[in-house]
């Protein structure tokens, strides 16, 4: 049985899921058996999540195109800049509320996305199974280092995350996903993801270091976890890497909800 062959060429970002040979450049795929241009284009290790556009001869399709023998295919990720609603996108529309689900690699950049007040669900036992039916059922976006779940049909709002030091990470993913005008700093536990609530001093007096309660008079709790919160010795690191995020997007930090510290 004879092969069919069709050219394909993957754009920006795409590009770092293909082997070297095959970035940046239009190549030549073979295929025998009938495949939809979502089957042909995972199994070459490109995850559905990160695709908004897919052209084939000229013509925007969706994931269920069906290949032809002699395809021209070009494939592009989230479009940042241009405007291409007239064309058909593959995706769903964006979640009007971005709320997270991360892997078990991703512990660290959970963490600093609960502290930019972003809903972010992480333990560090869940299974695929599990990470795909929260994206899909709760309606988040999943964030992983693993390519292979990103490519389960049931998800349909993922990123995967290139980076591997946790502040490079959360810069990324608040760039990739333009979140900058949506972050809403130290709303909640970075521990837990509860939502703090302001507490009176008397309240927690008894749980407090006696320097602590000297020096502070604000204090926050989480509503689920009961972790408290001060403003402490690390919150102008804190508030510089919120600065340097929001300056991006000519925004500044917020000026309302709890300024706190974890762990005092």
């Amino acid at each position: 049985m004879s092969k069919s062959k069709c050219q394909m060429r993957f754009y920006e970002e795409l590009n770092d899921f293909l082997p070297p040979g095959r970035r940046k450049v239009r190549f030549i795929h073979e295929f025998q058996r009938r495949a939809s241009v979502k089957d042909m284009i995972e199994a070459l290790g490109v995850p559905h999540t990160e695709i908004d556009l897919i052209l084939v001869n000229g013509q925007s399709v969706d994931f269920s195109h069906i290949v032809q023998d002699g395809d021209h295919i070009s494939v592009y990720p989230l479009f940042e800049t241009f405007d291409i609603q007239p064309l058909v996108r593959v995706r769903l529309r964006p979640l009007r509320v971005s709320r997270f689900v991360l892997d078990v690699h991703l512990g660290k950049l959970a963490r600093y996305l609960r502290l930019l007040g972003f809903d972010t669900l992480y333990r560090n036992d869940y299974d695929d199974a599990e990470l795909a039916h929260l994206a899909s059922m709760e309606r988040r976006i999943l964030l992983t280092r693993d390519r292979d779940l990103l490519k389960r049909a049931v998800v349909t709002h993922g990123y995967y995350v290139r980076a591997v030091e946790p502040r490079r990470q959360v810069e990324e993913v608040v760039a990739r996903l333009d979140l900058y005008r949506a972050i809403q700093p130290l709303q909640r536990c970075a521990r837990c993801n509860g939502l703090l609530a302001e507490v009176s001093k008397q309240e927690v007096w008894e749980r407090l270091p006696s320097e602590t309660r000297r020096s502070i008079e604000i204090y926050w709790e989480c509503g689920e976890c009961s972790q408290l919160y001060w403003e402490g010795s690390h919150m102008p690191h804190i508030r510089r890497f919120i600065d340097s995020l929001q300056a991006r997007a000519g925004g500044g930090v917020p000026k309302t909800g709890p300024v706190a510290e974890l762990g005092q």
